[in-house]
């Protein structure tokens, strides 16, 4: 039967290993042990006396060879069982705990870590699986947040509506083409989270549908320049486009999306009678899109906090006058989805902010 613990099963490999080393030795000294010990007595061939003496000092030699090699097994085989089980222990310690932190990980205790003292492979792994239960104890935490700003997103137009509805059916507010209107609005914008919140599953979990092609990096910018220049014109910014020779292989109306997005924020922050650069051109060998405005920036810590969750760069600020809130999350995710990249920087100049849409090249 096969030992289930790995403590036992170290001792019964320990214990083999010292069996077989014995048994060698015993077979070896039992074999070859006499004829050396009588050539080490200089007893020759031919010689009666010598042959006789001889004879009766192999089988004294022989019969005290057994005694030794069966005292030495029974020394070594105590010896090993008392090596074995602190060399085991040793190795089963860590291992142990391990085991035992991966259960309160199961059980939700996110934030279990080991200690990382031991060198080599067992060092390794403790190492991996502080690593790995980092990233769940992120994981858990991005879910949870994720959780509690969906409620919160949520609950502003289903508290408008249900005041509305309730004031409609008390009598208090009286239908008409501007309350309509309102809860239409509130309508669109509980329409437009869950379509966000939709796209982005997708995105991240890699459940959407891309039709790669070549794509002209050139020609998407310009298109979707177009469509926003009146959104520019209605606040006095312009969009000044610098284009490049620039061929990617991606999805032309997941870019535009991208574009369409970096946009929509540069318009929002951007201040009146600025301007807004849209450029694209090959770097490091892969194309590149960029959007810069000229608006009050970001500061270092917040240029990878935009593309998370529903942040917002001012807490005070109503989601009204904007967008969902994880518009940027979605660019990401898309860039990713695509085999590209997405980030922000800040210019040279630390005037205002470009984000950067990174795609593999055609």
């Amino acid at each position: 039967m096969v030992p289930r613990s790995l403590r036992a099963r170290l001792l019964v490999a320990f214990l083999v290993v010292v069996a077989v080393s014995l048994g060698t030795v015993a077979v070896a000294v039992l074999l070859f042990g006499p004829r050396y010990f009588a050539e080490a007595m200089g007893h020759m061939p031919g010689d009666p006396m010598g042959e006789a003496m001889g004879e009766a000092t192999r089988a004294a030699f022989a019969d005290a060879m057994r005694q030794a090699i069966l005292a030495a097994t029974v020394i070594a085989v105590v010896t090993a069982t008392v090596v074995s089980l602190a060399v085991a222990a040793r190795i089963v310690r860590p291992i142990g705990a391990l085991v035992a932190a991966a259960r309160r990980i199961a059980g939700g205790h996110y934030a279990e870590r080991v200690r990382v003292d031991e060198p080599g492979e067992l060092g390794g792994l403790a190492s991996s699986f502080n690593d790995m239960a980092g990233s769940l104890e992120a994981t858990e935490r991005r879910r949870l947040q994720l959780v509690g700003d969906v409620a919160h997103e949520l609950r502003t137009p289903l508290t408008t509506l249900d005041g509305y509805l309730e004031g409609l059916e008390d009598g208090i507010i009286a239908p008409g083409a501007e309350t309509w209107r309102l809860l239409r609005a509130e309508t669109g914008r509980l329409t437009r989270l869950v379509a966000d919140l939709s796209e982005l599953w997708r995105a991240e979990a890699r459940q959407l549908s891309l039709r790669t092609e070549t794509v002209d990096l050139d020609a998407v910018v310009r298109e979707v320049a177009e469509r926003f220049a009146p959104l520019g014109a209605a606040r006095t910014v312009q969009i000044d486009l610098s284009a490049g020779q620039a061929l990617a292989r991606a999805d032309r109306d997941r870019v535009a999306q991208v574009v369409g997005n970096y946009l929509s924020n540069a318009i929002r922050h951007a201040p009146a009678g600025s301007a807004i650069t849209v450029s694209s051109a090959p770097a490091g060998g892969r194309p590149r899109l960029a959007v810069t405005d000229r608006g009050p920036g970001l500061a270092p810590d917040q240029l990878e906090a935009v593309f998370e969750r529903f942040y917002r760069i001012d807490p005070a600020r109503s989601r009204s006058a904007g967008g969902s809130g994880i518009g940027l999350t979605i660019a990401r995710a898309l860039a990713e989805a695509m085999g590209g990249r997405a980030w922000a920087e800040r210019p040279a100049d630390g005037v205002g902010v470009t984000f950067f849409l990174e795609l593999p090249p055609a």
